[in-house]
């Protein structure tokens, strides 16, 4: 069994004390048995996960953490850039690579994200590899092939062991922060074709163990059916988690399935 995650994208929101509070009030608002049934992260601004690491560490509390993107390069004359060595430092688990803001409003190809991922694996992070298309694209009906091929560019050059350490996240763009969520059904298409190639890069283990999320307006209202389909292993949640209750009904999915 694939153990779900639930991902807390905040995106560029909340300063360093309000951070805390709000994971304050995620932690709360679980129960040792959500934590048990579901692995729970967040993922603050650069300038919050100080802050996090200070708190999850103090008062023990069962969330992990990452970071919403990273540089390729080690480190040097790169004004504005977080190496991945810099993240770990932090104790961050994860890595967002790839989110669709960030390859269609700062126009990262796949090739750049290729060096992303390995500087997040270099590091010993978890990447959350980001594919997923946009609504003239989906209408088209080339979707499945279109994320095929983002999987495929991304991954390239990738070894097995390394595969091993990564988590998928498929975002229709047409779907994130419009209200418009795209079906259980939609999202189990894409998923299952991702771990089906998934076969073919790497192996059936490979494929089998790797845990797929759906990203794309999710909330409470949705998750359940969203997470009853075989190929969906989690979710990367944008703006319900900026919400501690509202994310944290998410994380409670398990308890009605």
């Amino acid at each position: 069994m694939r153990r779900p995650l639930i991902a807390g994208n905040w995106k560029m929101n909340l300063n360093h004390l309000e951070a805390i509070a709000v994971t304050q009030k995620l932690a709360y608002s679980l129960e040792e048995r959500d934590f048990d049934a579901v692995d729970v992260a967040i993922f603050p601004p650069f300038t919050d996960l100080r802050s996090v690491q200070t708190l999850v560490d103090g008062d023990r509390l069962r969330i992990s953490y990452g970071a919403q993107d990273v540089s390729p390069e080690k480190s040097g004359a790169f004004t504005g850039d977080i190496s991945a060595s810099m993240l770990k430092k932090l104790d961050c688990t994860y890595v967002i690579v790839g989110h669709s803001e960030r390859r269609a409003i700062h126009g990262e190809s796949d090739e750049l994200l290729n060096r992303k991922l390995r500087a997040v694996l270099n590091s010993e992070m978890h990447p959350i590899f980001c594919i997923g298309e946009a609504l003239e694209i989906r209408e088209s009906g080339q979707h499945v092939s279109y994320v095929v091929d983002q999987l495929r560019n991304g991954l390239k050059g990738l070894h097995k062991p390394d595969l091993k350490k990564i988590i998928f996240a498929y975002e229709p763009v047409w779907a994130i922060g419009t209200g418009k969520t795209a079906t259980p059904e939609d999202a189990q298409e894409v998923c299952a074709a991702i771990r089906k190639e998934l076969i073919k890069i790497g192996s059936e283990e490979i494929s089998q163990n790797a845990r797929i999320l759906y990203g794309g307006s999710v909330k409470s209202a949705n998750i359940v059916e969203i997470m009853k389909q075989a190929d969906v292993d989690g979710a990367l949640v944008g703006g319900a988690s900026l919400e501690p209750e509202e994310f944290a009904r998410i994380c409670k999915f398990h308890r009605v399935i």
